[in-house]
């Protein structure tokens, strides 16, 4: 069989190399211009590490092993790699390496996983590492090649020179004899002052076939002999097929198969997907048993958690109770956030082929690994028998770091030997077998002294766990460390990129864990996003309390955090907060995911109290700012994000089925909606901080602040929903 797409230009690289190296030089491809028999006979360049090839044209493919799912990640790697091999940017290129690969070779390519912010942040050292080796490598080869010692060579733009003879050799010249080259074991990385790649807006690597449509997702995977096939689970968690009737649909126009798909689903594989989805929706099919689980009924359990008198703790210091018995003004709300779901524009899909010697899966997933594993448990092969073509996702925001849509692809081909089948979901399908954003209350509380000081704060979270519900073994001490995060310990090295930044003389953070049968998942941003509101919001309500201004009065309890009070300052002043313009302005500060952001939103509530967000001026500080254009435009896709959630997302459980099943019921801002974003990148420096994740939590706090700002009325609330904002 042919694939009709090219997935590999190279093929597989099976070579053991050294784990501490991280860039491989194969052959390229051959110039349109070449001879197509004699380049066919050009044997390939060795490899020497595992992270790019250079062809003999002198094209620099880096090999990038996280997801790319609209983020950057794969431009913002290329630059690191770029940057230490000292390559020509405008001769890079970039392609997947498959978990098959990675396992093969002892993971040289280290973690497939793409979440958390973790995708720069996490592997930048061995990344660059790798690039340096190379580099040395190949200058060292080129020094061999001349007879002079290798300090009277440079590198730039992937052309080595020899100072005092002016003898210039290109990368792919020197690759095959670099590759012949012990790795150096002392390996120096470039000092940020002379970056050159690193921290330029450069044009991402991906956005040329985004806008002429060549770009390949896993939607668009067309293999020959291909059918499609659509899949009906179980709309209740826990429910199984008791029966279907599959003659009520084989004889409808393009059916090829009526299967059942584990003990939940039922599938139709047909000769296109609108035939096979138009047969599963009219299949009887007879359900058993589930949750009949009711999100208004979770309400009481949710209020029970706020006042029980068991819960974790996550962070305290000082002694709360006292300072709350002592206050000459207490202030307490309750917050509240709904489940959510992700809804990627592209739904769940793998493709999948299955024989009785091997099994090949080509999907948009997160985490190579897993789906990796996942197609070796559903086929029943050894996973070295099994590999995963990695696609480009439509959109991720942490569901597609699960893998259930790929065991459903896989089991779905096994009963059809030989025949590729593309599973594709609908979108109601996709809404109904989330992994959703739990919901959570929190009861927020601040003492105040009678000089309008802060003496106490308590934060008592009622809600799911996430880890809980899909990684248990994670759980320590009755304890889901992720449920804190942007408010946890600095000192436990598991939170520190998550820590308070806020220093309170007394304070407590909890968290009743109550378990809905639900199935919780990471959902963008995670728990920062409601914490950012109820701390945030919290903050705000008590310096009106202490008849204070909100920004001096966050500026004071931010002394020990001065990157966190710089970029609170930097939205203050961009904004103009404080000046007398009749604005209404709210503010943010928030840390998360190693990195500190702030935000300041301007707002109008029209007579008939609907909402117009104008304007939001956010600041981050990363540390390292790999790419500034990138960084400015995942603050306004966060913020598009974040702010449709605070608007409008809501999934409610009736019966235990899932009520929003497409966006006319799960709707998102429109354009006209969206506000003028002025984004602030102020990398100081000295740390690795993340972008896509922690931008998305500061936009709703401070957009709740403004409305307060513009009418009076705390909303503790959500989603908005059109609601009368001028209505206490």
């Amino acid at each position: 069989m042919t694939n009709s797409i090219s997935l590999s230009r190279r093929g597989f690289l099976i070579s053991s190399g050294a784990a501490g190296l991280t860039i491989s030089f194969l052959a390229g491809c051959a110039g349109a211009d070449d001879n197509t028999s004699a380049a066919a006979d050009l044997p390939p360049n060795p490899e020497v590490n595992a992270w790019v090839h250079i062809g003999r044209d002198d094209v620099v493919t880096i090999r990038i092993a996280r997801s790319e799912m609209g983020q950057g990640t794969l431009t913002g790697l290329a630059q690191l790699v770029a940057e230490e091999l000292e390559a020509d940017w405008d001769k890079v290129v970039t392609e997947y390496p498959t978990p098959g690969e990675n396992l093969a070779r002892d993971r040289v390519w280290r973690d497939f996983s793409t979440g958390g912010s973790q995708g720069i942040r996490s592997s930048h050292q061995y990344v660059r590492e790798g690039a340096a080796a190379a580099r040395m490598m190949m200058v060292q080869a080129a020094a061999n090649e001349w007879g002079v010692p290798v300090g009277e060579c440079s590198v730039s733009k992937g052309v080595i020179t020899h100072g005092p003879s002016g003898n210039e050799l290109t990368f792919g010249a020197v690759a095959e004899a670099a590759s012949q080259l012990e790795a150096p074991s002392d390996i120096t990385l470039k000092d940020p002052s002379t970056w050159t790649i690193i921290g330029q807006p450069v044009a991402r690597l991906d956005t040329a076939d985004k806008v002429t449509g060549a770009q390949q997702y896993g939607a668009d995977i067309v293999l020959d002999g291909m059918l499609l096939a659509s899949i009906k689970a179980a709309p209740v968690r826990n429910a199984t097929v008791a029966s279907f009737d599959a003659s009520a649909v084989e004889g409808m126009p393009g059916v090829v198969k009526v299967m059942q798909v584990g003990d939940n689903a039922v599938a139709v594989v047909a000769d296109t997907w609108w035939r096979a989805n138009k047969a599963v929706e009219a299949l009887p099919i007879e359900w058993v048993g589930g949750d009949r689980f009711n999100s208004a009924d979770f309400e009481a359990e949710l209020d029970e958690g706020l006042t029980a008198e068991a819960a974790g703790i996550g962070n305290q210091g000082g002694d709360v109770d006292t300072a709350f018995a002592n206050a000459a003004q207490i202030v307490e709300a309750t917050y509240n956030l709904p489940f959510q779901s992700h809804a990627p524009m592209e739904p769940m899909n793998a493709t999948a082929l299955y024989t009785d010697e091997s099994c090949e899966v080509w999907c948009p997933t997160q985490n190579g690994e897993a789906a990796l594993a996942a197609a070796s448990q559903a086929s029943g092969l050894p996973i070295a028998q099994c590999e995963v073509y990695k696609q480009l996702l439509g959109g991720g925001f942490g569901r597609r770091g699960m893998s259930d849509y790929v065991t459903q692809a896989v089991l779905i081909a096994k009963e059809m030997p030989g025949t590729p089948i593309k599973l594709q979901w609908s979108r109601e399908e996709d809404q109904r077998q989330g992994f959703y954003h739990p919901t959570t209350k929190a009861r927020v509380r601040g003492a105040l002294d009678d000089d309008g000081n802060l003496t106490g704060v308590n934060i008592r979270i009622s809600g799911q766990s996430i880890l809980a519900g899909i990684m248990p073994q994670a759980i320590v001490g009755g304890i889901d460390i992720a449920t804190f995060q942007g408010l946890a310990s600095p000192d436990n090295p598991r939170t520190a990129d998550q820590s308070l930044k806020y220093t309170f003389p007394n304070f407590r953070v909890e968290h009743a864990m109550r378990n809905p049968p639900v199935r919780p998942g990471f959902w963008r941003g995670v728990n920062a996003n409601q914490n950012a509101i109820y701390l945030e919001c919290l903050m705000d309500e008590l310096a009106v309390a202490a008849g204070r201004d909100p920004l001096e009065f966050r500026l004071a309890h931010l002394q020990d955090s001065p990157k966190s009070a710089a970029v609170l300052q930097a939205v203050a002043d961009r904004s103009g907060w404080g000046s007398d313009d009749g604005k209404n302005r709210g503010l943010c500060a928030f840390y998360s995911f190693g990195s500190y952001t702030a935000a300041c939103a301007e707002v109008t509530v029209d007579d008939n109290g609907q909402l117009k967000i104008d304007r939001i001026v956010a600041a981050t500080d990363p540390g390292h700012a790999v790419n500034p254009q990138q960084i400015e435009a995942q603050v306004e896709g966060s913020f598009v994000y974040g702010l449709s959630a605070m608007l409008y997302g809501n999934v409610n459980f009736v019966d235990g089925e899932v009520q929003e099943t497409n966006f006319d019921t799960y709707n998102v801002m429109r354009l006209s909606e969206m506000p003028e974003v002025e984004t602030l990148v102020m990398p100081s420096g000295g740390f690795w901080g993340g972008v896509g994740e922690p931008t998305i939590a500061v936009a709703a706090p401070a957009v709740l602040n403004a409305i307060y700002a513009a009418t009076g009325n705390r909303v503790r609330e959500l989603p908005l929903n059109y609601r009368n904002l001028r209505e206490a």
